[in-house]
């Protein structure tokens, strides 16, 4: 595939303005004229090869930064906004990508505004919700607002990356022991118990007996993060400024969880460990003695700036092929609302517990990847109590393919080994796909009452 040109002129000038550069001084330091820099940071043209390679050498900066998602996830984001049928006419993509590209904060509160209608609408449909909120400000969900600070993060956090991984130090679960005992803490383990109960006037922490020493010591550390960070965890619940007290309550669980991740997972060595076994999931699992979706979804947070690993995205359904999580460090991204793709392989999982499903696929944007996909349902522990089944995947794109060890032996370079995929059924543009559940919203249909495919309809161009 040909190589994509980068439109990356908003980022070049957070990159000037940081530097408390003017424009002709940052245009000599790069080797360009002030007009071609202008132009550059106006998205009129392409970031030169050049430019790349002044940055990096003139300034030391790590060029990763110039391709971050967040110019894809507006794009996705928008895509599905606006394929919502209160909007009568389609945006070509190109105007999309503009408007993201220059204009990412106004982009962001046209998201925010058609979220705001969104439920709005929802809330009209039962008229008990009406009645019951009818004067209340329409407000951005908690979790909604929590989901979409992770995902504009990148999912990294290095404030509290860093700390858990000074934490942890060469043992994380004998510093978390410390920590513990320390504060006068007492551990037990029980049958009858949630996951993880504290009590802090007896000074002890119960967790339960029925799942498994991984799942345990990611509570430890959990509990460990509220007693020994609270200070760093609510500097950064205030510099993310929740609308509402529940937003902020939700955030600092995903902050003491991201610690967990973290320390269980320490940034250098669990990268390194990453690299040896060519990302070998079971193997990291195993050395670190954490569970195969605690693996995976921190192989999608290793973006620290100047030593970021390979980039993943990550997602787990449910069942019925709700996406409960998921995060991308790539330019592929999901639906926020509603199931993922039916073709993804993390649909079958469930018919194969215990072993990870391999599939090359291909986007409608051209761009191909490599998934892998695996059962992690969680027993209830005893007999009667009910499992919680779900399914995760894991992927990256194909030129990474060769630090994987799962791609051995797949056929890479043969177009057609490659299964097309999507995002959602609704902003999909494939106009061939068997397993299509709605017509696309972005496209005008034809109906032909003489002929019938496996659609009974046709999608127009």
């Amino acid at each position: 595939m040909a190589q994509k040109k980068l439109y990356a002129g908003v980022k070049l000038h957070e990159i000037r303005t940081r530097l408390s550069l003017t424009q002709k001084a940052f245009a000599a330091k790069l080797g360009v004229s002030l007009p071609y820099l202008n132009q550059m940071e106006n998205n009129h043209r392409p970031i030169s090869t050049s430019v790349v390679l002044a940055l990096a050498q003139e300034f030391g900066l790590d060029v990763t930064e110039l391709s971050s998602g967040d110019t894809e996830r507006l794009v996705s984001d928008m895509r599905e906004a606006l394929a919502d049928p209160v909007f009568s006419d389609s945006v070509p993509l190109a105007d999309l990508r503009l408007a993201a590209s220059n204009a990412p904060a106004l982009t962001r509160a046209f998201l925010e505004l058609h979220s705001a209608y969104r439920r709005t609408q929802e809330r009209l449909v039962s008229l008990d919700a009406a009645l019951g909120q009818g004067s209340e400000d329409v407000a951005q969900l908690p979790w909604e607002e929590v989901r979409d600070f992770f995902h504009y993060c990148d999912n990294y956090i290095d404030a509290v990356d860093r700390a858990a991984e000074h934490f942890a130090g060469a043992d994380p679960m004998a510093a978390a022991r410390k920590a513990l005992e320390e504060r006068g803490i007492t551990l037990f383990v029980c049958e009858e118990t949630g996951l993880r109960t504290f009590d802090p006037e007896t000074r002890r922490l119960t967790l339960s007996a029925r799942v498994g020493v991984a799942t345990r010591n990611f509570q430890i550390l959990h509990q460990v993060a509220l007693l020994t960070q609270n200070d760093l965890l609510e500097a950064t619940l205030d510099l993310a400024r929740f609308q509402t007290a529940d937003a902020r309550a939700i955030a600092r669980i995903g902050l003491a969880n991201y610690f967990a991740g973290a320390a269980l997972l320490p940034y250098g060595r669990f990268r390194a460990a990453a690299q040896e076994t060519r990302h070998d999931i079971e193997r990291l699992a195993q050395r670190f003695g954490a569970s195969i979706e605690q693996v995976t979804h921190r192989l999608s947070t290793l973006q620290r700036t100047g030593d970021k690993g390979v980039p993943f995205f990550f997602v787990r359904v449910d069942q019925a092929g709700t996406i409960t999580k998921r995060h991308s460090a790539t330019r592929m991204q999901f639906a926020r609302f509603g199931g993922a793709c039916p073709l993804w392989n993390v649909h079958r999982a469930f018919e194969t517990p215990s072993h990870f499903l391999r599939q090359l696929a291909e986007t409608p944007d051209g761009e191909r990847y490599i998934l892998l996909a695996r059962d992690v349902s969680k027993s209830g522990g005893a007999w009667g109590a009910p499992d919680r089944r779900y399914a995760i995947a894991l992927g990256c794109e194909v030129a990474h393919a060769p630090n994987l060890v799962y791609a051995d032996g797949l056929d890479t370079g043969t177009p057609s080994a490659y299964e097309p995929i999507g995002t959602s059924c609704r902003i999909c543009e494939r106009r061939s796909c068997h397993q299509r559940s709605i017509p696309p919203l972005e496209q005008k249909l034809r109906f032909t009452p003489d002929r019938r495919d496996v659609l009974p309809y046709e999608i127009g161009e």
